[in-house]
């Protein structure tokens, strides 16, 4: 396969001028006419990393282990990338090899921009340092697709589009964007279907992939990256897949990506390889070069075999004549195998520091960087303000209209609607047409209404954020949107199910009880009952945010549940005085508080005994909450609502883009 040549460093032969100083386009050399690039015009960029290094401490105690600088116990540091150096040039694809735990994903995720922690070296991007432009121009595909699974392709890509692309672009334009990466990656026949999930099926692993490469393509990125594409996919589809990562190197693009164990004819489809053993690097070079360079040191091999097999073997600690499992292979004692594992190591290594590390380093240092060829303009790209492709309300409206249609099924399946139809129900045959004078059975009901609208939408909303705090991660890490804009729109999103499912519920509860027969009142307890919803709504959102983690969210949930319900104001009328303000803290209390203002009035009495009427404010129910102050309470459930939604947003802010 020929290698292609940047317009631009030809830039002296005919019919190569540059059309403008501020882009740069690859031409298909005429041996290859199948490969065509997707989009006729990219920003260049050269892709320079040098003695890259990374450590993490770990600190044991009491068996477990975790990573961190804090903690107590025995501590040491564990090197996960140990002098990587390497340069990619526009059109070529990288892929970096190595066995499991070798630090391909790290270096990866450090090439991105998105590893946290303290990393040294040099990493530059046109000679530049890693910039909020320089996101918006890097495509990042993980190992793991994060797809939503009730989105079409189609509607998937198109809301990508519609974030990432530039406000510049009209919708008509960003869709037509759309169908021609739809077309490019061969997804037409899948256009229409849904992703799907565990639950249900969507469409093959093969086109998920392809999706989240489209995903990337569809802002023509100058670097992409990408974390084991063919993992878990069979030969041809992942030869498909490296198909079309190569066309997109091949319209210019700096490409790595690292792989697991390719097949001969993936390998081959590489410009350039870099090999890693245990955080050090081996071999940095042209793919078709390498078999020739370890034979050279030594590591010859008479069969023939596949370079990325025999790579990881290398990489293992294994030579060639003594592969585990091979027809030469003799029994050692383990102690011994090991020791020559570790020989085999050492000797890579110093072959790399004497006949590779000073020839990369003089590469570096003597390359070009792309943005010289197209002038001043490209090459502080990286260095110019961060700015966001599309306005604040133009992400608040795509985010919520993604929203909506992702949660359409969640939100109003049967299920969900029959369990709230038939509790309704069942609770109005018990509470049938109750009459006035039947205060603790009328003040019962109130108190059902506080609760079951106080629990069943902070169960629900404990879900939102953990369940999605890969995709916040994913979108955030590519610039796609403001914080405030995903998390304003997201909860809004969530009004529908949070409104309408109460409403149901008292419009059947509460004429069948036999409440107040007063359209004034049936509106006043709605308000109240919504309010409700709002408040427990706030609650876990903030519990999701905080924990992210739904086993640890619900459990909190059961326990604030517990703890609401019996303070609430019903079941337990005196508390004791230094536990008193507990009560003070259940939004509970004050729905049922409310509640009880709109059915009932000081004025009231009822006959609690034969022949004596009785003031209703005096009943022991009543009594322990009042019927004073009611606007105050509204005024502490609107501080609760918006205290636990600002509690939920500056606890999102915590979960950092990767």
């Amino acid at each position: 396969m020929s290698k292609q040549e940047p317009v631009a460093a030809r830039s002296t032969q005919p019919g190569n001028e540059l059309k403008n100083t501020t882009s740069v386009s690859f031409k298909a050399p005429r041996s290859d006419p199948g490969l065509r690039p997707l989009v006729s015009a990219v920003y260049p960029v050269t892709l320079k990393f040098e003695e890259v290094a990374y450590k993490v401490k770990l600190c044991q105690k009491g068996g477990f282990s975790w990573c961190g600088s804090g903690g107590h116990g025995d501590c040491s540091e564990k090197t996960i990338l140990n002098g990587v150096t390497g340069l990619v040039n526009p059109g070529e694809m990288l892929g970096m090899l190595g066995p499991s735990g070798s630090g391909k994903t790290t270096l990866l995720t450090a090439l991105g921009g998105r590893l946290q922690g303290k990393l040294s070296g040099k990493i530059t991007y046109n000679g530049q340092p890693f910039s909020g432009s320089m996101r918006r121009r890097t495509g990042f595909v993980s190992q793991d697709d994060v797809l939503y699974p009730h989105l079409t392709v189609s509607e998937t890509l198109v809301f990508t589009a519609l974030l990432r692309l530039p406000g510049s672009l009209t919708r008509q334009e960003k869709e037509t964007q759309v169908q021609r990466v739809i077309s490019e990656l061969g997804l037409g026949r899948c256009a229409h279907s849904m992703i799907g999930g565990p639950l249900f099926r969507g469409i093959s692993g093969g086109e998920r992939k392809r999706v989240s490469i489209g995903q990337e393509m569809l802002i023509n990125p100058s670097l992409l990256l990408l974390d084991e594409p063919t993992s878990g996919l069979d030969s041809t589809t992942a030869q498909r897949i490296l198909n079309t990562i190569k066309r997109l190197a091949y319209g210019g693009r700096t490409v790595v990506t690292t792989i697991h164990q390719p097949s001969s004819r993936l390998y081959h489809m590489f410009d350039k390889v870099a090999i890693l053993s245990e955080g050090s690097p081996i071999y940095h070079g042209p793919a078709s070069t390498a078999l020739d360079y370890f034979a050279s040191i030594g590591f010859r091999t008479s069969v023939v075999v596949n370079p990325a097999d025999l790579m990881l073997d290398l990489a293992n600690g294994f030579a060639p004549e003594c592969q585990p499992g091979g027809e030469t292979s003799e029994v050692k004692d383990s102690g011994k195998d090991l020791e020559e594992q570790k020989l085999v190591k050492k000797t890579l290594l110093s072959a790399y520091e004497k006949n590779i590390a000073s020839r990369l380093k003089e590469e570096l240092c003597f390359s070009t960087d792309a943005a010289t060829y197209v002038g001043s303009g490209l090459s502080s790209l990286p260095m110019r303000k961060e700015q966001w492709s599309i306005s604040w309300w133009g992400q608040f409206n795509v985010i919520l209209s993604r929203s909506l249609k992702e949660r359409r099924y969640e939100v109003f399946n049967y299920l969900r609607i029959f369990q709230v139809v038939s509790v309704a129900t069942l609770a109005g045959l018990l509470w049938w047409q109750t009459p006035p004078s039947h205060i603790q059975d009328r003040s019962a009901l109130m108190f059902f209404f506080s609760v079951f609208w106080g629990f069943f939408p902070l169960y629900n909303s404990v879900f939102t954020f953990p369940q999605e705090r890969s995709m916040l991660m994913k979108e955030r890490s590519s610039g796609m949107y403001r914080l405030s804009s995903y998390f304003l729109a997201r909860t809004v999103g969530d009004l529908p199910m949070e409104l309408a499912l109460p409403t149901t519920f008292v419009v059947i509860l509460y004429w069948m009880g036999g409440l107040k027969p007063d359209p004034a009142a049936f509106f006043l307890s709605l308000l109240v009952v919504l309010y409700s919803v709002l408040v427990a709504q706030s609650l876990g959102l903030a519990i999701g945010a905080i924990l992210m983690d739904v086993k640890q969210g619900t459990t909190l949930a059961s326990v604030i549940t517990i703890v609401f319900l019996i303070a609430g104001g019903y079941y337990v009328q005196h508390i004791p005085v230094f536990i008193e303000w507990f009560k003070y803290l259940s939004y509970s209390y004050y729905c049922y508080k409310l509640l009880l203002g709109v059915q009932i009035s000081e004025d009231d009495y009822y006959e609690c005994s034969k022949g004596v009427m009785c003031r209703v404010v005096d009943f022991p129910s009543v009594r322990s909450v009042g019927l004073r102050n009611l606007w105050l309470d509204v005024c502490i459930m609107l501080v609760m609502l918006l205290g636990y939604r600002f509690m939920a947003y500056l606890a999102l802010h915590r979960v950092q883009p990767k």
